[in-house]
């Protein structure tokens, strides 16, 4: 090979490297014969051990995928498979992916494997589905405020004076009015926070400062037979967020999880957070790409989430609780979401976890934005 083209495989290895999705490309006979890597930690195997084999080797046993490369090499054209079940012992469980695959016209036979894992982008979707959702209920509950709070009070205020002159076997009955009212007028209340559009106050807070709290809060209450246990990183830099907003949206998800342990023996939370660098979100209506490194749990060990449930957690009047209202998890979507982050849930037999993921506080080191600053960075420039 000349020289050029030496440079320019190594300029295409670095390029592919770069990618932060799975990229391989397998001959006629199935040998992986490149793989970047990312490649490399999805299989959980290196270059030149995949090179060494079929690449049915480190698939499930008539995977989709092997059918796609046949595809691809009859029609000699890209093809596309969406959603498919790659889980297995040696590549862990949960690998749900899209596949894009492309014939190589240089080397015939050869197909080119672009692997996008679905939990990153079924998060973001889930992500505008919450704030859309939680803008509806915001739409809602300023129609509630106006249209049934007034007519209510006027229901408990005659309530109020039929009580002075009926008997008292009838008395009950204008208790139970006046109970009935207020509990509506607390549900329009709860309501009423989805259409607060007053920016967030928001200064560097300790996140483990907020978690301590919520933790002292449930073991003198509703989590007092529950064992709270956490695996907290304490080099964590401070979270750019509202202390009293972060505190709500934990103690709500403590308190789902001593509600789904119940009476369970053994029954246990687990509160972590941790440095996860790589996360971005694309900020509507701009070309920026907010970082969202910080990575907040919540886990029990509670029976878990029903599957019909689980997509449609956040949005609002969804709930597994017989009297619940179905608004809490709606609204700690909505304070995550107001803070420039996100929340997904995660749930199987005998574990749920609400993950959160946030920006750090502003003037926080951040590895992710100090790396685009200096890919960004024209040649020569400083900073």
């Amino acid at each position: 090979m000349s020289e050029s083209e030496i440079s320019s495989d190594a300029l295409a290895a670095t390029v592919l490297n770069a990618i932060r999705n799975p990229v391989i490309m397998v001959d006629e006979k199935g040998i992986v014969r490149f793989a970047n890597g990312e490649a490399e930690h999805f299989f959980a195997a290196s270059a030149a051990h995949l090179a060494r084999h079929h690449i049915a080797a480190f698939v499930p046993f008539g995977s989709p995928l092997l059918s796609l490369l046949e595809q691809v090499r009859e029609r000699s054209s890209p093809v596309n498979e969406y959603r498919v079940d790659l889980s297995s012992p040696r590549i862990g469980q949960d690998k749900l992916v899209d596949i894009y695959a492309a014939p190589v016209p240089m080397k015939p036979g050869s197909v080119v494997v672009v692997i996008q894992e679905r939990t990153m982008a079924d998060k973001i979707d889930r992500q505008l589905t919450h704030r859309g959702a939680a803008r509806s209920v915001s739409g809602l509950a300023s129609m509630l405020a106006h249209e049934i709070k007034n007519p209510l009070s006027g229901i408990r205020g005659a309530a109020q004076l039929l009580e002075m002159s009926v008997s008292s076997e009838d008395r009950s009955l204008t208790r139970l009015i006046c109970d009935e009212t207020d509990r509506i007028v607390s549900l329009v209340d709860r309501m009423e926070v989805f259409s607060d559009e007053r920016p967030v106050d928001r200064v560097p807070v300790n996140i483990h400062s907020v978690l301590e709290h919520v933790k002292t809060l449930a073991q003198a209450g509703f989590a007092r037979d529950i064992r709270i246990s956490e695996v907290y990183d304490p080099s964590l830099p401070p979270v750019f967020a509202n202390r009293d907003q972060l505190i709500q949206v934990f103690l709500n998800l403590v308190k789902n999880a001593a509600e789904a342990i119940g009476n369970r023996q053994n029954g246990e939370i687990v509160l972590t957070t941790a440095y996860k660098p790589g996360m971005r979100l694309s900020v509507a209506g701009s070309r920026e790409k907010v970082s969202l490194p910080l990575e907040f749990c919540v886990q029990d060990n509670g029976p878990g989430v029903p599957a019909d449930i689980l997509p449609h957690l956040f949005d609002p009047f969804i709930t597994t609780k017989t009297n619940g209202s179905g608004l809490g998890l709606a609204l700690v979507a909505k304070i995550i979401g107001d803070h420039g982050g996100i929340v997904e849930c995660d749930s199987h037999n005998n574990r749920t976890v609400f993950r959160v993921l946030m920006p750090v506080s502003r003037g926080g080191f951040d590895p992710d934005d100090a790396e685009q600053s200096k890919q960004t960075m024209p040649q020569g420039g400083s900073v």
